[in-house]
């Protein structure tokens, strides 16, 4: 069960953190509530990491364990900046563009080395750039928060994208 689940689970758990991420920056949800989300993902993460770190040894799996490292230390900054009083916008927003990125690049590597589904990789890879792209611009230009709620959406359909590929897939 407990292999199931880390085979199907990112399924669900990709679009329900950027449903996570949409509904924070739309001020839907308390600060203690997203920092308890955040604590939460850090031991999904580290969970996640230790049981799959020695199947996640070569090919595109290997791409994707650094993924994993990459994106817990984001997690963890974003843990950080949560604890901080006021919390640090400037940490929070790494983590946000963080895990726009560091996907893209797991997703393009992805594309390029698998026969199945390259498409819905390279494509997913492409929409998490075009949504970081967005969040930043938006963050720069405006701070409108539905700018960056649509650069957040956008990413998030093209990691979502990946995700589902994978695990029918493989």
């Amino acid at each position: 069960m407990l292999r199931r689940l880390r085979e199907n689970g990112p399924v669900v758990l990709v679009p329900l953190a950027w449903t996570f991420a949409i509904a924070a920056h739309l001020d839907v949800l308390a600060l203690r509530t997203v920092l308890i989300a955040h604590l939460v993902m850090d031991a999904v993460l580290v969970a996640f990491t230790v049981l799959s770190w020695s199947e996640m040894r070569r090919g595109v799996l290997r791409a994707w364990r650094l993924v994993l490292l990459v994106g817990l230390a984001l997690t963890l900054l974003g843990t950080t900046g949560l604890l901080q009083t006021p919390p640090a916008s400037s940490l929070l927003w790494l983590t946000v563009v963080g895990w726009l990125l560091v996907p893209a690049a797991g997703l393009a590597y992805t594309g390029r080395h698998v026969d199945r589904s390259p498409l819905a990789y390279t494509g997913g890879a492409v929409l998490s750039v075009l949504g970081a792209i967005v969040y930043v611009a938006g963050t720069v230009v405006s701070g409108d928060p539905l700018v960056l709620v649509a650069g957040l959406a956008v990413a998030g359909v093209g990691q979502t994208a990946g995700i589902v590929a994978a695990v029918r897939d493989y």
